[in-house]
């Protein structure tokens, strides 16, 4: 016999088209027209809205995979997707220029993929959080599964 669940709690007033138009702001007053390489500081800020995005859909895929099939495999394939975006923003901050430096690193610097230090070790740091609590939920190889477009959804 199944057990009646309590009622929701009254949902907070919706914040995501708030962010939105904070992204959409800050694109039209801090992204150059030109053809610009992006900073560091803002990858490093891309990764961060990356992983809290991530974590917005992970508890929203926990919560409705148990009650709605269909609907919880689609969060869970943007929840894999916007973890591989994450895994590529990481590797372009440690390809980006180095503001001390000023220049690209070698080619041999950016495959042994080693952090630099504080501060710059605090991507490093939330990219390693969130990566083990990927392995937990997802296997490798959705993981490396490559998006054809050709996939069930």
């Amino acid at each position: 016999m199944l057990t009646p669940q309590p009622p929701l709690p009254d949902l907070a007033p919706d914040f995501v088209p708030f962010a939105t138009a904070a992204l959409d702001f800050h694109r039209s007053i801090n992204v150059p027209a030109g053809t610009v390489a992006a900073s560091r500081a803002e990858l490093d800020s891309l990764h961060a809205h990356l992983i809290s995005l991530h974590g917005l859909f992970d508890a929203h895929t926990t919560r409705t995979a148990v009650v709605a099939e269909a609907e919880g495999d689609h969060l869970r394939a943007v929840r894999t997707r916007l973890w591989q975006a994450a895994e590529h923003l990481h590797a372009a901050y440690h390809a980006a220029p180095r503001p001390s430096a000023g220049q690209t690193p070698a080619p041999e610097a950016c495959r042994a993929g080693l952090p630099e230090g504080a501060p710059e070790l605090s991507i490093c740091q939330r990219h390693l959080a969130t990566a083990a609590r990927v392995r937990r939920q997802t296997t490798p190889a959705e993981l490396h599964d490559p998006f054809t477009g050709l996939i069930r959804h």
